[in-house]
């Protein structure tokens, strides 16, 4: 699978981007917005950890967000299960680097639309941190509509947050 859009391509993580992942996602500020698992600092060693996770997964919900040759971000899906089982989230970052020209809207946009035509999935959901405006702005250019704030869910950074919920519908 290989999305080009307009400044980048959405393509499977790959042996290689390695050195990229490790300079772009050693970021405290990336860090912060995601969940815990995502590792802080982020060494060669989780690099090759997550490349080797991210290529073998079936089936394959995790890809690289790739400009000029370099994958300088990620977006994948978390699927559900159980009652959940048609509802998937999204998740997503970006280098630092990177940030303010609109690639994450459009890669939010263009990934959502394939998830929807290669997935049984009747909604998508994301969770942003309170702190976060930036991604609630992403969210809101890929049409995804505010849901709910989720008071005092979130334990990150040492602090106790809100969480909000944004969500896209299949459509009809």
């Amino acid at each position: 699978m290989e999305l080009q859009c307009s400044q980048f391509i959405i393509r499977p993580w790959q042996p290689g981007d390695e050195d990229s992942i490790v300079r772009q996602a050693n970021n405290r500020k990336i860090w912060r917005n995601l969940r815990d698992r995502f590792p802080h600092p982020y060494t060669m060693n989780d690099a090759k950890q997550w490349v080797q996770h991210a290529s073998t997964e079936h089936p394959l919900t995790s890809f690289a967000i790739v400009v000029d040759g370099e994958a300088v971000g990620g977006i994948g899906l978390l699927l559900k299960d159980d009652v959940y089982r048609q509802s998937a989230e999204i998740g997503y970052w970006l280098g630092e680097a990177f940030w303010g020209r609109g690639i994450v809207s459009e890669a939010v946009r263009v990934f959502t639309d394939y998830a929807f035509a290669n997935f049984q999935f009747c909604r998508i959901f994301a969770h942003v941190y309170e702190w976060n405006p930036g991604s609630m702005r992403v969210l809101e250019k890929a049409g995804y509509q505010f849901e709910a704030r989720m008071r005092k869910s979130v334990f990150k950074d040492g602090q106790v947050i809100d969480e909000m919920v944004y969500a896209i519908l299949r459509e009809a």
